[in-house]
């Protein structure tokens, strides 16, 4: 009892300022530098999306690349994706563990699938305003090779030749993307955490060492990476469409894309893409708090050594 009683005392106290800005700052990191290193896959990514008729697979798309535009073609906007998906991962991880907090405490008793459909769907709403800007750049840079070299030229001329709008074009479709993508992500992963300690390990949290709650870290990631990504694939065919100006609106760019194409073009390197990117990323950020004082993240529902003894 006692034990429980300091336990619950050290979570309250987890969760103040010091905690979500250590989970903000692990979030840029782990995004930010996950997203940097998987550049050449994104930029065959945007490319199959934005001209499918031309890079009708993935071995055709790096070749034509390689060919035309040479090697550094495939590090085009790696600086847009390094500040922006650091950004967007800083509130995505960092708000997601403040407002689980603030649902929490406003719906006591309620289902907890909903208290993390409802924490990360509100922290990538802002993820995303902050990611927006960044997106519209880079998935300009890396499909138009003639449009500005990155980030630092890549701003000017975007707002140059569209204003404001031009940054938030496609946030809609971006939301459309990431909202789905975040829900099932956090929900899926959280849910993993909990049967990985209570059906497999059959263990306390507290009670594994730090390499084997890392080890459920990554395979509940995993698990979040993968499904997420099938959830989210229709948006982002529309995002590429319509920051590529392939598509002035969202009806547009279904229709030029079609309907099985929003679920099929792109999916296989999109699934080669996220589920080994999200593993990295929970992987990261559990190691950043690990290295903090913190606990890795999930909840577990119950005590796995208490159910062991009522069976």
């Amino acid at each position: 009892m006692m034990r429980e009683v300091a336990e619950e005392r050290m979570r309250q106290e987890y969760k103040g300022g010091h905690y979500y800005g250590v989970c903000a700052v692990g979030g840029v990191l782990s995004a930010g530098t996950t997203h940097l290193v998987i550049t050449p896959l994104d930029v065959l990514k945007v490319n199959m999306q934005v001209n499918p008729i031309k890079y009708n697979s993935i071995h055709s798309c790096f070749t034509s690349l390689l060919r035309e535009q040479g090697p550094s073609a495939f590090w085009r906007g790696w600086a847009t994706k390094f500040f922006g998906y650091g950004a967007q991962g800083g509130c995505r991880f960092g708000l997601y563990e403040y407002f689980k907090q603030v649902y929490s405490n406003i719906l006591v008793g309620s289902n907890r699938s909903l208290i993390f459909f409802l924490s990360s769907a509100s922290a990538e709403a802002f993820a995303n305003v902050a990611l927006c800007p960044f997106e519209a750049v880079k998935i300009r840079v890396q499909a138009q090779p003639h449009f500005a070299k990155g980030l630092v030229d890549g701003f000017p001329k975007v707002y140059a030749s569209e204003g404001l709008l031009g940054f938030y074009r496609g946030l809609l479709p971006l939301w459309g993307r990431n909202l789905p993508f975040s829900m099932v992500m956090f929900s899926t992963f959280e849910h993993s955490v909990d049967f990985l300690y209570r059906n497999v390990i059959r263990r306390r949290k507290e009670d594994c060492s730090k390499v084997q709650q890392l080890g459920v870290t990554c395979l509940a990631g995993y698990a979040a990476g993968s499904v997420g990504s099938f959830i989210s694939n229709p948006a982002d065919n529309i995002v590429a469409s319509i920051n590529n100006r392939k598509a002035d609106s969202l009806m547009l760019a279904i229709r030029s894309i079609g309907f099985a194409n929003l679920f099929t073009r792109s999916l296989p390197i999109r699934i080669i893409l996220v589920g080994p990117v999200v593993t990295l990323q929970w992987l990261f950020y559990d190691t950043i708090k690990i290295f903090s004082g913190l606990p890795t993240s999930g909840e577990v529902s119950a005590d796995p050594e208490r159910e062991n003894i009522k069976g």
